[in-house]
């Protein structure tokens, strides 16, 4: 399929609405947007159905525990790199995963619940994937922003109606419970699934699911993402910098790219590139111009490298074909890999069994 569709006025001031309301009536974005409650349906089905536009979401803790994230970077050895991107792209923890230009052929960004699983996923997963061949990891110390917030801002108008659901808008205040993943499991399936459905699907009485709903939404504690394929969102050039600033500025300076209009993703990392981001440019006249105003408007700030997304396979842990269109979502869940578990544990029992050696006393 070619990427010939384009969105009209209506469709980008649609996207615009959802992003600021997920799972508003369609009757409450027809209105915000001046049309009827079925047309505004209607339009979405068709955009959903052609894979320009949908709607997830994940959690962004569980019982009080927020995820460690990792940027890593991934060389693969020659015409392997597709296959690699390929098995990857299916694993749970990972929320992005790129094909890139410049100095990596992969970037992906992954979730754990604790240092250790980061370790056994990049030596035992990773290490062990055949194609392969180095990989290059960082900690993301600081999320200042990410792509549930980037926004279209295509109609005040959808904003000001809609104001009465923004409010809960500003991710990464709260927690889910364990018993609440099935519900988020749903919902980051199709994310305006009504309730009845949703209490059919998980097993739970719809005064449970209306309850656990109110409460994730009075929480924060799902992000929302409403997002359209990147060449008809009328921002087709996605980049990635990573640049170094004085870690007594970094706070400063991170929020201050998070505000930029472009700006999709900016973290602080750990190492001595400490900030990377990701923006949306229009056209590649733009990438120049853009870290031109950047680093004027910010002297400290010291880009050390940049890359294009050639092909942005798997973005909110959705998976997308290579024009950007939607092919289907999968739910964030925590890493378990029973091969690289018994790999690690074999090592343990290998330094274990050393350590007991070295102690013992030697015969004379």
């Amino acid at each position: 399929m070619q990427n010939s569709a384009t969105l009209d006025e209506l469709d980008y001031e649609l996207v615009a609405a959802l992003q600021v309301a997920p799972r508003a009536q369609w009757q409450q974005i027809g209105r915000a947007l001046g049309i009827d409650g079925s047309t505004a349906a209607r339009r979405w089905a068709r955009l959903h159905s052609e894979g320009l536009a949908w709607l997830t979401c994940y959690p962004l803790s569980i019982d009080g525990v927020s995820p460690i994230l990792a940027v890593i970077e991934i060389d693969c050895a020659p015409g392997r790199l597709h296959e690699v991107a390929a098995e990857l792209a299916l694993d749970v923890n990972l929320v992005t995963v790129e094909l890139t230009t410049g100095a990596r052929d992969l970037m992906i960004t992954a979730a754990f619940f604790d240092h250790a699983s980061l370790a056994r996923y990049v030596t035992f997963r990773l290490g062990a994937l055949a194609g392969v061949v180095t990989t290059r990891s960082q900690v993301v110390t600081t999320s200042f922003t990410e792509g549930s917030r980037w926004r279209l801002d295509r109609t005040r108008m959808a904003h000001t109606a809609l104001s009465a659901q923004t409010q809960r808008r500003t991710p990464g205040y709260g927690s889910i419970h364990a018993a609440d993943i099935p519900l988020v499991t749903e919902l980051s399936r199709d994310c305006r699934q009504s309730v009845t459905t949703l209490a059919e699907r998980t097993g739970m009485s719809p005064t449970t699911v209306r309850r656990r709903l109110a409460r994730l939404d009075h929480d924060n504690a799902i992000a929302y993402r409403c997002e359209v394929a990147r060449f008809a969102s009328g921002w087709p050039l996605s980049v990635t910098f990573w640049a170094a600033t004085p870690l007594a500025r970094a706070a400063e300076i991170g929020h201050a790219i998070a505000a930029m209009r472009e700006t999709r993703m900016c973290y602080s990392m750990t190492g001595p590139r400490n900030l990377i981001f990701n923006v949306w440019l229009r056209t590649m006249a733009d990438m120049p111009a853009f870290e031109a105003r950047l680093t004027e408007a910010m002297p400290d700030l010291a880009i050390a490298d940049r890359s294009m997304a050639l092909w942005p396979l798997k973005i909110g842990a959705t998976l997308l074909d290579p024009h950007g269109r939607y092919l289907r979502h999968i739910p964030i869940g925590r890493w378990a890999d029973s091969t690289a578990s018994g790999a690690e544990d074999a090592l343990v029992d290998a330094l274990r069994t050393r350590a007991t050696a070295a102690d013992s006393p030697t015969d004379r």
